[in-house]
């Protein structure tokens, strides 16, 4: 077929889809769901079986390797009608060009999705997830996807892998970096703002892109830590823990789900129809579209659960899955399968028909060009109001872990002593899922952070050690620079790759020589401050760290500005506000740990720590090293004044809780104020606190605010061992706290 031929046949399809009503003229028009559904309608009755298959199928262009690579001629397929989706495609150049193909090279013109793993930014790289988790403010987190949109959507890019929604309370697990942490209400309270962020309210606008909850589910509990290993749970702990933050982005709008590469229960998630269909389907009226993940489909065979790729490509449609990443069983085997009656063609149907509502939500039927606009890409990226943003991400999200003595914050009058290997780091700094950010020119280094701060003169700086080698060569220099400075900041932590996807490690203190340097520091200048800056994907093992180091900063990977916010928080520009939402195990053998943990029959009393024959440990203390909600300030904060509009409240009631909160340092500051209760006897055992509320505040130094929360009978339901979401009446403890490392002093009776 010539050119010529193909253009005309293009303009026909075109002709036709207007008179049926598949034009929309006004793009940044809101359109009702049924507009477009007759929309696709029209458009799926001049489709074959093939082409509806081929929207199902997504392949690579091969612009960054994120799995196993599938060779496949993608532009071939594409003039084939056999693609509906691409990632690791980016650029006003390249989208456009291959959205050419799919829209004046095929039959009917259908555009491409162009997705990419958008995770913490686009070109300007925001703290780690788990770094921006640890900032509890709910409307920086928005904003931060919301840029990461706005510089996505300007060079091409329709749809990002992200948010990972995945409850995670394993450190080996290398992507507990990319989700919240630990917690089921602070988790599904971010995976809203990642969905709004990303998506706006508006999807035909042409800076918004689809989100996509990931890993649908259970992901985060795979055995051992390690990634894509096997997840057995209970159905309750399955409900109570891991699906409420994918039912929360389902509740936000969100247009797309991703399989997860674990079983459950013995089923490869990509073949479980139990919650694909069941779940995510029928309870929560799901409407968009499910795609897997990176060659997650034919891995059944591998899982040992499909015979061959044929099977799996039968196990995953007839589950519920809508688009095979890069596995390319769909374009080969659903023909087969729905002429042999192995697959239903409705179930096909169903998925081409989610696709192209969401194409048509996007308005790419409008205008498939409509990201592809070189003027906006120019224009977008790197803004400086991103980029001051990206800094003030970095400044909220660092915890200070400890500081002794008021080590921190530093003063412009001292010397100080600059040491080691991520000080002058711009390549670590971005953390993992880095999309297309600078990691050479644009990041801005630790070094160049406190270059804003302090003279030349007053900076003596000495690398010390590398991350991961044991060589001790470097260590001299750095002895030398202590000696002459008057306190040392030691910039220790991570490789970026050392934690993200297939990064598990059993071994979660700092790599290398690292500590040992420390020592070292410590043995040359006893008596001088030593400040420890922390880089990292992951909770670590810091039992040493912690009797070593004055002061300890965790700063996550801190992104393109992250130089520039964590000096901000050492000098005090920014008074720390990060608490934890993951815990600090003391040593390995304590994971998993985690603060809403549920009690034994034989409980370490409170009186008498070393009781024998209770739940603890012959060498180490039950507590972490840092709990969950744990995070200091330059200033200090006193709770008082408890309340509770009512001691007793019936079914249909609800509960005020309030305290005042003072700010009793020489610091103004935020607090983040935590809500918390425990409900005392259940018919399924409780965790022994579990957080219900929070909010982040601002406070003068000597000013006093009362916080309150509204506490429904329905945030006390729970999945019973009958899965029934329901309450039962009780006794509950409350409590209002700045950190989940307390003891219950109230209670409320439920009737």
């Amino acid at each position: 077929m010539t050119t010529s031929t193909k253009s005309n046949i293009f303009i026909v399809s075109i002709l036709i889809l207007s008179v049926l009503g598949c034009k929309n003229p006004k793009p940044n028009v809101k359109l009702s769901e049924t507009v477009f559904d007759s929309k696709v309608d029209s458009l799926m009755n001049l489709m074959t079986l093939e082409e509806k298959i081929g929207q199902t199928a997504m392949y690579s262009g091969g612009w960054s390797v994120t799995g196993p690579t599938v060779s496949t001629n993608n532009k071939k397929y594409i003039k084939e009608g056999n693609v509906g989706a691409m990632l690791n495609v980016y650029s006003v150049k390249g989208t456009r060009e291959l959205q050419k193909l799919a829209v004046e090279e095929t039959r009917l013109g259908i555009p491409l999705l162009f997705g990419y793993d958008v995770i913490h930014g686009f070109k300007t790289i925001f703290p780690i997830n788990l770094g921006l988790a640890a900032s509890w403010d709910l409307e920086d987190i928005e904003k931060g996807s919301r840029i990461a949109a706005e510089e996505a959507s300007a060079v091409g890019i329709h749809w990002t892998f992200a948010p990972m929604v995945d409850i995670a309370r394993d450190p080996r697990w290398g992507r507990i970096s990319e989700g919240a942490g630990e917690d089921v209400y602070l988790g599904s309270k971010i995976a809203k703002a990642y969905v709004k962020g990303f998506q706006g309210d508006d999807l035909s606008k042409h800076n918004t892109i689809l989100a996509c909850a990931k890993h649908f589910v259970g992901y985060g509990a795979a055995q051992a830590g390690r990634d894509y290993h096997t997840v057995n749970m209970g159905e309750g702990e399955l409900r109570n823990v891991y699906l409420p933050p994918f039912k929360a982005a389902v509740d936000a709008g969100v247009e797309t789900f991703m399989t997860a590469f674990n079983e459950v229960n013995g089923v490869p998630a990509t073949g479980n129809s139990f919650i694909y269909r069941d779940i995510l389907r029928d309870e929560w009226d799901f409407k968009g579209f499910v795609l897997s993940d990176y060659t997650a489909i034919f891995e059944m065979v591998q899982h040992g659960f499909a015979v061959d790729n044929k099977d799996s490509a039968r196990l995953a449609m007839n589950a519920g899955i809508d688009m095979d990443m890069m596995g390319d069983v769909n374009r080969l085997y659903l023909k087969e399968l729905v002429d042999e009656g192995k697959v239903d063609v409705a179930y096909i149907e169903d998925a081409c028909r989610r696709i192209l509502l969401t194409k048509f939500k996007l308005g790419l039927f409008d205008d498939p060009y409509r990201y592809c606009d070189e003027d906006r890409e120019k224009e977008v990226i790197y803004k400086p109001e991103f980029l001051q943003a990206a800094r003030h991400s970095a400044a909220i999200s660092s915890v200070l872990l400890k500081n002794n003595d008021e080590a921190l914050p530093l003063s412009s009058e001292k010397t100080i002593a600059l040491l080691g290997p991520l000080v002058k780091d711009k390549e670590n700094i971005l953390g993992n899922w880095g999309a297309a950010g600078d990691r050479k020119g644009k990041a801005i280094s630790v070094y160049e952070g406190i270059q804003e701060y302090l003279t030349d003169s007053k900076i003596i700086y000495a690398q010390g050690c590398d991350i991961e080698t044991d060589d001790e060569s470097k260590f001299n220099d750095a002895v030398i620079a202590a000696k002459k400075a008057d306190m040392v900041v030691m910039v220790m932590g991570e490789d970026y790759d050392m934690s993200g996807e297939a990064a598990s490690r059993t071994n979660i203190k700092l790599p290398g020589n690292q500590t040992k340097f420390i020592k070292r520091i410590r043995e040359a200048v006893p008596n001088k401050k030593i400040v420890l800056v922390l880089m990292n994907g992951r909770p670590l093992d810091l039992s040493e760290e912690d009797t070593l180091a004055d002061a300890i900063l965790e700063t996550w990977f801190p992104g393109t500005m992250g130089g520039n916010g964590v000096a901000d928080v050492l000098f005090g520009t920014y008074n720390p506000s990060g608490k934890l939402t993951v815990t600090f195990p003391r040593n390995l053998g304590q994971v998993p740990i985690y603060y809403n943990m549920k009690n034994t029959g034989r409980p370490i009393p409170a009186s008498n720590p070393h009781e024998d024959y209770k739940s603890h440990y012959l060498d180490s203390p039950n507590t972490p090293l840092y709990v969950f909600g744990h995070g200091l300030s330059y200033t200090t904060f006193e709770y008082s004044d408890f309340k509770l509009s009512a001691e007793t409240i019936g079914m249909s009631d609800s509960l005020t809780a309030s305290a005042t909160i003072t700010n009793t340092g020489d610091y103004d500051g935020h607090e983040v104020v935590q809500l918390y209760v425990h409900d005392k006897v259940g018919s399924v055992t409780r965790p022994v606190k579990e957080l219900k509320g929070f909010e982040k505040i601002f406070l003068k130094k000597g000013e006093s605010k009362t916080v309150s929360f509204d506490l429904k009978v329905e945030d006390l339901k729970f999945y019973n061992s009958k899965m029934e979401f329901t309450v039962e009446p009780g006794e509950f403890e409350i409590a209002i706290k700045g950190t989940s490392d307390f003891d219950f002093e109230h209670v409320f009776t439920l009737e």
